[in-house]
């Protein structure tokens, strides 16, 4: 027997099992919510920034071989911002108990191409915290690349600041309550759609019709429950209604008869 999707038969199942994908689709996003407020534990996340640039005392020394040298060292110096050089010293110096890895892996380093502008953030549970690793580390990586690189081309541009009310950068919970209600959604219509194949029961003559070698040859109409069906009659009672039936025959004859004497 082949399986077609109908699509008929899709929608009415739908209808048919509304309140279950419903409530499905409540449960999973009252969970997100519950989840992204009690849950999950809030990240926030402090930035600061650096720029790379050669120290000079007049503008005008400044030349596209000094930018270019610049440039080319912002990879450089992206890579030895979260080496253990820089953050085993911030460690010490905060008395963190955690160890290189860890940290960085709360730590991002970027910067747009052709910028001198390197973007240091980092991410904690605590927004003061958060703070203080950054401007920390861009202060630790100031004063060692001086003595690995002997160069003197980095300052602090700008740096992490507390701000009143801090928002975690996640979770969102709007976000993951949408999630929940298209997970959900999608999760009742997969549970309806498994009921339905599991329902064997022949509702309709299109499901007859779907069985291999059955076909449709009439259909019997509902009875109303409210008519009265006459009880059938028993053997003695049916013989004493046909001679009843048989002397009012006779009668008539012999009425007929009579009045056609005269």
């Amino acid at each position: 027997m082949e399986s077609t999707f109908n699509l008929n038969k899709f929608l009415k199942a739908m209808h048919k099992r509304k309140a279950l994908i419903i409530f499905v689709t409540l449960a999973f996003v009252v969970f997100a919510a519950v989840a992204s407020y009690t849950i999950m534990q809030p990240v926030y996340k402090a930035t600061t920034q650096i720029l790379v640039n050669q120290n000079t005392v007049n503008s005008q020394d400044v030349n596209s071989l000094d930018i270019n040298t610049n440039l080319q060292l912002i990879g450089t110096y992206n890579v030895i911002i979260k080496s253990p050089a820089i953050l085993t010293t911030v460690i010490e110096e905060l008395k963190l108990e955690e160890t290189v890895q860890s940290l960085t892996d709360r730590i991002t380093v970027t910067n747009i191409e052709s910028s001198q502008v390197v973007t240091l953030s980092v991410e904690d549970s605590s927004m003061e915290q958060a703070v203080l690793l950054a401007n920390t580390i861009a202060k630790v990586f100031q004063e060692e690349i001086q003595q690995m690189m002997k160069v003197d081309n980095v300052s602090i541009l700008a740096t992490a600041e507390m701000t009143a009310n801090p928002k975690p950068i996640r979770p969102d919970p709007i976000f993951n309550m949408a999630i929940g209600a298209v997970v959900g959604l999608v999760f009742g219509v997969g549970i309806t759609l498994i009921l339905d194949q599991l329902n064997t029961t022949v509702r309709s003559e299109e499901d007859i019709e779907d069985m291999q070698g059955l076909q449709v040859l009439g259909i019997v109409s509902p009875v109303d429950s409210n008519l009265k069906m006459e009880k059938p009659l028993n053997l003695s009672d049916r013989l004493e209604k046909d001679n009843y039936a048989d002397s009012e025959q006779d009668k008539k004859i012999n009425a007929t008869k009579i009045g056609g004497s005269y």
